[in-house]
């Protein structure tokens, strides 16, 4: 079995109502990623062979607890090479995301790998996200640094009304213990773990944290 068809099988076995151009998208990934490794180094050499489980599907963690409506928008702040981003971008194309990351030749494999697979839903800026002034649904991120510090960085970005399952707010993939982190956001955050909706190791001490952000 070659790599995009345990892609495939690993991806579709959470998300099995994928459109074909879903398909297609999600199984280019392990190329295209693989390719742009080589040059421009997003993802831990040791870890490119789990692209699939460790970055594609967990990005994918976020859909689990909300599913975004048609017409939200999406910051991902520090994407790297495009995660969150581009899987959520894949499976939500009503949705426009918006990635962020100060590493400019981080952005071009995302840009590049967002091209190539035809993704008409992100846009992209090679700068800090302190400096972003757009107005969003969501800010998405993962584990780029502690909750205080995101949500700092972040409130100015969040428009106030809602019109998903959660207000407005931010969305964070973390690991390990994160109660410190959510302890001065107690009436604001929730916290989800994905081994309760993956049952791969690698998710057992995985979370979705979000924290509802008021302007």
């Amino acid at each position: 079995m070659n790599p995009s068809e345990q892609t495939m099988e690993l991806i579709q076995k959470y998300f099995p109502n994928l459109t074909e151009e879903q398909k297609q998208q999600f199984a280019a990934l392990g190329d295209l990623y693989t390719d742009w490794n080589a040059k421009i180094n997003v993802i831990s050499r040791k870890d490119i062979g789990n692209l699939y489980e460790h970055h594609v599907l967990h990005s994918l963690g976020i859909a689990e607890v909300i599913r975004f409506r048609e017409g939200t928008r999406v910051m991902d702040l520090g994407t790297g090479g495009g995660f969150p981003g581009i899987p959520l971008a894949i499976l939500f194309p009503e949705t426009s995301f918006h990635l962020v990351d100060s590493i400019g030749k981080k952005v071009r494999v995302a840009r590049e790998v967002a091209g190539s697979i035809g993704l008409k839903n992100v846009t992209f800026l090679h700068g800090r996200a302190e400096e972003e002034k757009g107005l969003f649904d969501f800010v998405v991120s993962r584990a780029v640094m502690p909750l205080p510090d995101l949500v700092k960085i972040c409130r100015k970005n969040i428009v106030p009304t809602p019109h998903n399952a959660l207000p407005n707010g931010l969305i964070c993939l973390k690991g390990g213990e994160v109660e410190n982190e959510i302890r001065p956001f107690r009436n604001e955050a929730m916290t989800w773990d994905l081994k309760d909706y993956f049952e791969e190791e690698f998710f057992e001490t995985k979370k979705v944290v979000y924290v509802a952000i008021h302007r």
